[in-house]
């Protein structure tokens, strides 16, 4: 790759939760970013709002939608690595809007994908999600395991998985796949269980209402993300590859909510509200990854322990509790 200080990366959905912590590990590094935060009227700019009050020299805001291939390609131009992050995440939301999904995660993908091999950009990062393997068959999880839609928003991740492949394999397309398993951190919205949690927790609840509670999940803090981000930027060699990270140990729902009470000072209780719950062949119940591959290839391994994290993002909710609608179901 060449010079840092010479180089133009673009991030689609640099407004996100994600997004937001990738743009600034890029901008410490050096890079200049271009960051696509998505359309909205009131001319807010997401998570990189706070950037509207102290402008970056090296950050350009640009607003628009991944649905619209003429504004990806104009987001994309003279940029030499692009970052899609770009998509609709919740998963009880999938099942009212499937074809809101299928609109940004799938069209939004190839519009990325198109805009790329027209203006042959020198890296493309896609962005997965552990979802896309359903609950696990073998455990740890590597690269090899199978993929199964078992909600509408994995399917399309699956779809966009493999559109990425296909645009590697029939165009050389120089395109890399990472694959997160669970992140969670500061900004993270109260769709999200950790954030649920604390939230609900932190605003003194004598109650804390959740879904299912047997669920394990693999958790990376946000700032482990974002590196991995970054060395995939700067690794050589990685085309073509689908490569996927997290910590290599799973945690229930329900350990994980007394993990929550704990760092939160709270004696709440824990209850369940079948609203909360998927649907129980959609519900996928371990995740755990084997991440031999990043530590190969990105040289990455995880450097945020879970009680560190849980720390830190509970810390950001105390500062931030009037954003979080505790009484609500957030999808």
């Amino acid at each position: 790759m060449a010079n840092k200080r010479s180089m133009i990366l673009t991030v689609t959905g640099a407004g996100g939760f994600i997004g937001s912590h990738i743009v600034e590990n890029l901008l410490e590094k050096g890079y200049t970013v271009r960051g696509l935060v998505h359309y909205n009227s009131l001319g807010r700019w997401g998570h990189l709002q706070a950037f509207a009050a102290r402008p970056h020299a090296r950050l350009q805001v640009v607003a628009g939608d991944v649905a619209d291939a003429r504004c990806i390609e104009e987001a994309i131009e003279g940029c030499d690595v692009v970052l899609h992050l770009a998509a609709l995440i919740g998963i009880p939301y999938s099942y009212h809007a499937p074809e809101s999904y299928l609109n940004t995660n799938i069209r939004g993908t190839l519009n990325v994908l198109e805009a790329c091999r027209k203006l042959k950009t020198k890296r493309l990062i896609v962005t997965s999600t552990s979802e896309v393997y359903g609950t696990a068959i073998y455990t740890p999880i590597d690269e090899k395991h199978p993929l199964q839609g078992q909600s509408p928003y994995s399917a399309t991740k699956i779809a966009a998985d493999k559109l990425a492949e296909a645009y590697f394999r029939s165009f050389d397309l120089p395109v890399v796949t990472l694959r997160p398993f669970n992140t969670y951190g500061p900004r993270q919205s109260a769709r999200a269980v950790i954030p649920a949690i604390l939230a609900q927790a932190l605003s003194g609840e004598e109650e804390i209402r959740l879904g299912s509670l047997q669920p394990k999940r693999d958790l990376t803090f946000v700032e482990d993300t974002a590196r991995a981000f970054a060395l995939a930027v700067e690794a050589e060699g990685i085309e073509g590859e689908t490569i996927h990270f997290g910590q290599g140990a799973a945690v229930s729902i329900g350990d994980l909510a007394q993990l929550c009470l704990k760092v939160a000072g709270s004696k709440a209780r824990i209850v369940t509200q079948a609203q909360r719950q998927r649907p129980e062949k959609s519900e996928i119940k371990l995740l755990v990854c084997d991440a031999s591959k990043a530590k190969r290839l990105l040289k990455w391994s995880p450097q945020v322990s879970l009680k560190e994290g849980l720390a830190r993002t509970a810390e950001y909710i105390r500062e931030h509790l009037d954003d979080y609608r505790t009484k609500d179901y957030v999808v």
